[in-house]
């Protein structure tokens, strides 16, 4: 029978993993790396999880399928897997909803000054009673929602911001003519014309060498002046050093960031050191949360069942699905 191995895996998902594979495989689950012996590394046809430390992937001697329990893979050596004739895929069908409700949470958090009246209340409950203290207020309806990479999440960021009556214009060069007459939204050809209209944007592209930094000096140089700027996707996607300057001279008004370019925030970075000081000129204006838009029980259950049913479809069916090394694969029928 085909072995089944997952790394790191805690044990309140083990009935998950068993029942997306199905009856035939024997699975395997060690909560920690160091726990998997070199006789399992050895005789795995599959390893589901997190990517494997360096020094353990030499150690494959039968597997032919690693899947990657998450949508990003940046940090996977894929070129290697692809050498050894091993397929990567990675996991892009679960969390999709949660992160784009994240990424409208944190616009209405901005937009209607959720944030800011909660603290403005705590330190005086009589005196900030007051309605009209809204800073960053904005009539969606009136405003324009951009989304940069129009894949699954942005595609569901986007028809969540249509709800609101939203303007909707995105930009993403991968996408064929056509997909906005589909899902009834306009394109912008170029990444600065998206930003010189937009009163909002949301970023849904995954990283790699062309979107490191993308939303840059570059980028803020293009943008509307007085926009709101939300990032569920990559932390590195966004420089940082350039968005302190353009929420300093008030290109951005506000920001709302899930993902960080190092995670726990780096504090020696001077926009997250003034956020973390309290400074008068970015108070309420930076809102972060700790890399959770896709956290829900039901995406933690859906990540562990569907990651298991890529792997046991691989071996029991040849069907090799969300497979991001393609290319790469050696000695493997594509």
């Amino acid at each position: 029978m085909m072995r089944i191995l997952w790394p790191n895996m805690p044990a309140e998902f083990h009935d998950i993993a068993r029942e997306a594979v199905g009856p035939g495989f024997i699975t395997e689950f060690c909560t920690d790396f160091a726990q998997v012996t070199d006789e399992q590394w050895a005789n795995a046809d599959a390893i589901v999880g997190p990517s494997p430390p360096a020094e353990h992937i030499g150690k494959l001697k039968k597997c032919r399928i690693f899947v990657k329990s998450a949508v990003g893979y940046d940090e996977v050596d894929v070129a290697r897997y692809g050498a050894m004739g091993i397929a990567v895929s990675n996991t892009p069908d679960y969390g999709t909803r949660e992160v784009a409700d994240h990424a409208i949470a944190l616009m209405m958090t901005l937009t209607k000054s959720i944030a800011f009246h909660d603290q403005e209340l705590r330190d005086d409950p009589r005196g900030n009673w007051r309605p009209a203290l809204n800073p960053y207020g904005r009539r969606l309806s009136a405003c324009t929602f951009g989304v940069v990479g129009i894949g699954r999440i942005g595609t569901a960021a986007a028809r969540r911001a249509a709800a609101f009556d939203m303007d909707v214009v995105f930009h993403d060069p991968y996408v064929p003519n056509g997909y906005e007459l589909a899902l009834g939204v306009r394109r912008a050809d170029t990444l600065a014309a998206l930003m010189g209209q937009c009163d909002i944007v949301s970023i849904h592209v995954p990283l790699n060498t062309e979107t490191r930094n993308l939303i840059g000096k570059a980028a803020f140089a293009a943008a509307k002046r007085g926009m709101v700027l939300v990032n569920t996707a990559r932390g590195p996607i966004i420089d940082l050093a350039a968005l302190h300057d353009a929420m300093q001279d008030g290109t951005v008004l506000a920001a709302g960031l899930d993902v960080l370019p190092e995670e726990p925030a780096n504090l020696q970075e001077p926009l997250l050191a003034a956020w973390h000081r309290g400074d008068a000129w970015l108070k309420h204006r930076l809102v972060l949360t700790p890399h959770s838009a896709f956290y829900t029980r039901e995406s933690m259950r859906d990540i562990r069942a569907f990651s298991a049913r890529t792997a046991a479809r691989y071996l029991r069916d040849g069907r090799l699905e969300n497979c991001v090394n393609k290319a790469l694969l050696k000695d493997v029928p594509r």
